[in-house]
């Protein structure tokens, strides 16, 4: 019986995202879009979340290394680690993790935001001063959210190779210039552009579920913790879904 509750609440969840997210695209077109609000939305998820996914991408293009090189050197293949790195890193590794990173201090950071503007009644007071309170926080969140990732995994990305090649240089004597000529060797456009193309869905989803979260909040400031904590949840949950789908997608056009 429990089992049921949660999955009717699970898809009634969904249906209210879906609505949301219509919503959203209809105020999209409409004017004035807050173009400085926007500005500043960017700087501030930009700046917020850089040195978080910087150390995390340094990280782990650290342990990767480190964890691979010793099984490459048991069947003399240390040379394919570059290559290796970079295709694991760029395709897969570097986008969702980043993004995990990102859910975790955006999505609680929206949710938190909204959450306490919602239950201190200042949305209700937008609305009552004329002001679109939808319009003003939601959409540029959102779009901010969806630029400013890709941004960040396209960095994140290079200092996940850096990281690695630090590794490869003090074990292996590897120069720099020889790293990253295998690198970009290694890479075609087949393994940047799906990845690149789907770090904006993530953005999307996040900035998305975010906002949907704070703005519905409710309970106090009770439901404002919950907003926070069940925007980083949903959001994880549906990045893992986005980029099943976007590893299928590109499996298939690429098999074609």
């Amino acid at each position: 019986m429990m089992n049921l509750i949660l999955i009717k609440s699970f898809f009634v969840e969904i249906g209210e995202l879906a609505y949301f997210a219509r919503r959203f695209f209809k105020e999209l077109v409409k004017k004035p879009f807050e173009f400085s609000e926007f500005l500043k939305q960017c700087f501030h998820i930009g700046n917020r979340s850089f040195l978080l996914v910087g150390v995390t991408a340094f990280i782990i293009g650290l342990v990767i290394t480190l964890q691979t090189r010793p099984t490459l050197e048991e069947f003399g293949a240390e040379s394919w680690m570059p290559s290796m790195v970079s295709i694991s890193i760029i395709r897969e590794v570097g986008p969702v993790i980043i993004a995990l990173t990102f859910a975790g201090r955006i999505a609680s950071g929206i949710g938190a935001e909204l959450g306490s503007m919602r239950v201190t009644e200042q949305i209700d007071a937008m609305e009552v001063s004329g002001t679109n309170p939808f319009n003003f926080l939601v959409v540029t969140r959102v779009l901010a959210a969806t630029l400013m990732l890709p941004i960040l995994v396209i960095l994140g990305d290079a200092i996940a190779l850096y990281g690695s090649y630090i590794v490869e240089h003090l074990k292996g004597d590897v120069s720099f210039q020889l790293y990253f000529n295998k690198v970009f060797n290694a890479l075609e456009f087949g393994d940047i552009i799906p990845a690149t193309v789907k770090t904006y869905f993530f953005g999307f989803a996040i900035g998305l579920v975010g906002c949907f979260k704070g703005y519905n909040c409710n309970k106090g400031t009770v439901g404002v913790g919950k907003a926070a904590n069940s925007a980083v949840v949903f959001s994880s949950m549906l990045l893992f879904i986005i980029d099943f789908i976007a590893v299928f997608v590109t499996d298939i056009f690429f098999e074609i």
